[in-house]
């Protein structure tokens, strides 16, 4: 009796265990299956076009073994248009948690292969979910897009998942890092996510970004042009502003995303991750004595400043080729992560303008909101006049910058190093803008004008009296300007009142600035009560 029972239970035992064996294998299967996507062809597809699968890609930018994978069973529930026989698992976005140098991330990447990675209103849940949970747990979104817009047979449903989608960048803005990496094509209103997160990558020659295609435009405006010209890398990159970084390919992209995470805090109740600096705070540099050129209206290269003054001379920057008047990007000092604002004498002598406004305003914002201290080099002889100026309201977006640097809670030291003239003088930084520490070079001159400027309107009647009277009225205005130059174009008028804390021999720059951070570390400072301000746009 108890023989047959014994046979009995193992012969259950085994169903039972072949039953979980059997389950197993179907959930191991279910997975390959989701892992292949839209299927090999489309995948192979995807390589000849030179760009890799989402899975791969999300492959390449995390540690390895790390990449933990949501929704990855989810379907569709379209039924339209054919629909119901375009199931994949996962439905075209490959969403999931990982870290980046052991730091946590939440990653989404939208899969070309299925259905040309379109938006259904399962794939926006399922980057919903992602967004949610990286906001409560305080760590960046990264979003990789390679999509062909709303899914059409889906109607207001997709519009609708694009609208919760947006909806989360807006709430996440200053709370955790967004970072969007465009690999693909990036249409209609699907570009509006990218553009409302910190950070936008491109790859060149392989993705684009436009609200209406070129063959809308043409029916419209009458204009041929390509998507290239329309809406790719080059353009975004150099003439809008839109993307802060261009690629040449999808792996340079990865890496990028990399190095921008290293400068920055996982959420904004956090600082950036600090370093071990192994070049000395008090380094000095003999060449920042010589640097500036006897000519005040001669051009000198910023780049060489920044490269004298950070640790190593590394110096990561964001939107290299878009408003080359001024220079934006992160380094490190003492191993501290700092946002370096520089004007840039080679790039229309380093005048102010409408793209050089928002272009440093956005950023000083972007480095407020996440606790990164703000260096800026100041070389500023105005803005930049004319009416394609004044009409592009260069007004409002010279606001910006000021409203920008204003309003920065963080640490701010400002660095004057030539010229610092009337109004920009103000945005750029100033004591008034509650700038912490304001020193200056012995070569700056702070001023409500250049010299030459100065003496046509203080001399005007003088030299026009010189003129009717035959005397060499040039020789006038020379000495005129260099009296202007003695009494005005100089750090100290500014440094009696208490507007410069200090004039700083060159060569010091660095060790002041890494002072300077060390004395500010603990700096708090609020703002008057307020649902938020309006900063003029």
């Amino acid at each position: 009796m108890y023989l047959c029972n014994n046979i009995l239970n193992k012969k259950v035992f085994i169903e039972i265990m072949s039953k979980q064996v059997e389950k197993i294998k179907e959930l191991i299967a279910k997975r390959e299956q989701a892992r292949l996507g839209g299927g090999e062809k489309a995948i192979q597809k995807q390589h000849e076009r030179g760009k890799y699968t989402a899975r791969e890609r999300i492959q390449i930018l995390v540690d390895d073994g790390s990449f933990e994978e949501y929704d990855m069973f989810k379907l569709h529930r379209c039924h339209n248009f054919g629909m119901e026989k375009k199931l994949y698992l996962g439905d075209g976005v490959v969403t999931g948690s990982a870290t980046i140098d052991g730091r946590l991330v939440y990653v989404y990447a939208q899969d070309f292969t299925v259905n040309g990675g379109s938006l259904s209103e399962t794939m926006a849940q399922k980057i919903c979910k992602i967004m949610d949970m990286a906001m409560q747990n305080g760590a960046p979104i990264i979003c990789m897009n390679d999509s062909g817009g709303a899914r059409i047979q889906e109607g207001i449903s997709a519009l609708a998942g694009y609208g919760e989608i947006f909806e989360r960048n807006i709430l996440a803005s200053g709370v955790v890092p967004q970072i969007s990496a465009i690999l693909g094509p990036c249409a209609g209103g699907a570009v509006y996510s990218p553009a409302l997160t910190d950070f936008t990558l491109m790859t060149e020659g392989t993705s684009y970004m436009f609200l209406t295609g070129p063959k809308v435009v043409k029916t419209v405006t009458g204009e041929d042009i390509d998507a290239e010209h329309l809406g790719g890398a080059s353009v975004h990159s150099s003439k809008s502003g839109v993307t802060h970084f261009s690629a040449k390919n999808d792996d340079e992209a990865l890496e990028l995303i990399k190095t921008l995470l290293s400068y920055l805090p996982s959420n904004n109740t956090e600082e950036a991750p600090r370093i071990v600096n192994s070049d000395p705070i008090n380094r000095t540099s003999d060449l920042l004595n010589e640097l500036l050129p006897d000519d005040p209206n001669k051009a000198y290269d910023m780049y060489k400043v920044i490269g004298e003054i950070t640790d190593n001379g590394a110096f990561f920057e964001v939107q290299p080729k878009f408003a080359k008047n001024i220079i934006i990007g992160f380094a490190r000092f003492n191993g501290q992560s700092v946002g370096i604002v520089a004007n840039q004498p080679q790039a229309y002598a380093g005048v102010l303008d409408v793209n050089a406004s928002r272009k440093a305003a956005r950023f000083v914002r972007f480095c407020d909101a996440f606790n990164i201290p703000i260096v800026s080099l100041v070389d500023v002889p105005g803005f930049l006049p004319g009416t394609g100026q004044e009409y592009n309201a260069v007004i409002s977006h010279g606001a910006q910058l000021l409203y920008a640097y204003g309003e920065a809670t963080v640490p701010k030291i400002t660095i004057t190093l030539r010229k610092s003239y009337g109004g920009s003088h103000i945005v750029m930084g100033c004591k008034q803008l509650r700038a912490d520490l304001n020193f200056a070079w012995p070569t700056s001159e702070i001023a409500v004008m250049g010299a030459s400027g100065a003496v046509a309107v203080l001399s005007a009647k003088e030299a026009k009296a010189k003129k009717l009277a035959g005397e060499d009225v040039s020789a006038f205005l020379a000495e005129k300007e260099e009296e202007y130059t003695e009494l005005f174009a100089n750090p100290y008028q500014a440094a009696q009142y208490g507007y410069i804390d200090d004039v700083i021999e060159p060569r010091n720059t660095r060790f002041r600035i890494c002072r300077g951070l060390a004395q500010l570390a603990h700096k708090r400072q609020g703002l008057p009560a307020k649902k938020h301000g309006c900063m003029p746009m």
